[in-house]
Parts: C-alpha cells; structure tokens; sequence
C-alpha cells in the first residue's frame, strides 16, 4: 500500500474511535506485510500524527483509546507464517467446480462465509453440512425467491443449524462467492447447481489476494447485517 492508502485505512478505523475485528484484521496483514523495519514504524508515526490532528475533538479518552490499539497492532501483532499465495482458474461443465468447492470446505478450519444465489448441488450441499458438524461457522447469504424453489439445498442447511440470511428485495442477491478461514476467496459465475456443473459454460477463480478479500469481506458483513 502507498502512504495514501495507509492514510485512508487509518482514518477509516478512526470514524468511530475503535478497531472492529475486520479493521483489526486489515491492520494486522498490513503490520505483517510491512515487517519490522523502517516502514512500520513510519505507519506508526503516521497514527500519532492524525492523534495530533484530532486533539481538539472532546472525545479524547475515545480517541486516546484508538491510539492505544494502534500502537498495540503495531507492537505486540505475532508473526504469523506467510499464507502460500493461492491462484487459481476452474471452468464448468465437468466435476471440477463442485469438486474444488467441496474440497474448500473440507479443509476449512474455522470459518466459512457463504454468498450465493442458489444452491442445488448436494455434493456441494453435503460438504457445507459436514462442515457444520465439524464445528465450522458457516453463515450463508441467498436470494429470496431461490431459497424456496423445488430442490434447493436452502431449508436442508438452514433446519441443520447453519445461519442463513435471505434478501427480500423484487431484485436478486445474484453474488457468488465464498471466504474461507478469511482466505482464500472464490469468486467467478459460477452457480452452485446440478446444471451448472453439467450444462452451463461457468467459471470460478481462487485467490489469496489480501487486497480482494478484504473487499468480498466487507461486502459480506455489510449483507449479513442488512438481511438481519
């Protein structure tokens, strides 16, 4: 990232005078990315200037507060081992689709974030499902007039337990994506259907690009919250 782009992520987590976990989450790639020299303690620096900027606001235990969780991100972040970059291409019809997918949550550990417009396909269904029993958090987003239609996987998943969120808007939650252990990202046309799988030209791409799944991320909470 450019000092302007640190200096917008920085201002954004001081709106509301508080670190949220995706914010906390974006800090800590950043600190990792930038390592131990120079550069993080430049980002440091930066903090306390736009503090200093902000001193004449009457929130200043708030304010003072945002500081103190910077410095913390900055300072006391562990090192995690670096992510083996993840790129890549899967194209339908064939196996391959449905197949890589259920592999994604076979091999989730923690978390999977689910934002599809239908999802017919039980090999694909079945692994979200065994997921779920593994104790993974699964949350799915889907379209209101998908979730009912004969043979959707929708009420299967839901009266399993999972969280499931509806839009119910006329118009359609036509996204297909899906975040797992906050990386990697999958994205692309593809539907989550028998027919796509077997039919359909379609085509999802894999990546562990930070930059990418910070934004599906976002987009994702900012669903989740409004079909509340």
């Amino acid at each position: 990232m450019n000092p302007d782009e640190i200096r917008e992520l920085l201002m954004q987590t001081l709106a509301d005078r508080r670190l949220s976990r995706n914010e906390r989450q974006a800090l800590a790639e950043l600190f990792q990315d930038l390592g131990e020299g120079e550069e993080r303690l430049n980002l440091c620096r930066q903090s306390f200037a736009l503090a200093r900027e902000q001193l004449a606001d009457p929130a200043g235990h708030e304010l003072l507060g945002w500081l103190e969780e910077i410095v913390r991100a900055a300072l006391y972040q562990p090192q995690r081992p670096r992510r083996a970059e993840v790129v890549e291409a899967h194209f339908s019809p064939g196996d391959d689709c449905p197949r890589r997918i259920a592999q994604l949550f076979e091999r989730a550990r923690g978390t999977a974030d689910v934002c599809v417009f239908t999802i017919t396909d039980n090999r694909v269904s079945d692994a979200i499902l065994e997921a779920h029993r593994r104790g993974i958090a699964v949350r799915i987003i889907t379209d209101n007039e998908k979730a009912d239609d004969e043979g959707s996987d929708i009420p299967r998943l839901k009266g399993a337990g999972i969280p499931v969120r509806i839009d119910r808007s006329e118009y359609h939650m036509h996204h297909k994506f899906a975040i797992f252990d906050e990386s990697p990202l999958l994205t692309g046309s593809f539907n989550w259907t028998r027919g796509a799988a077997e039919y359909n030209e379609e085509n999802f791409v894999i990546t562990s690009d930070q930059r990418l799944i910070r934004l599906f991320a976002q987009r994702f909470e900012r669903l989740w919250d409004k079909l509340a």
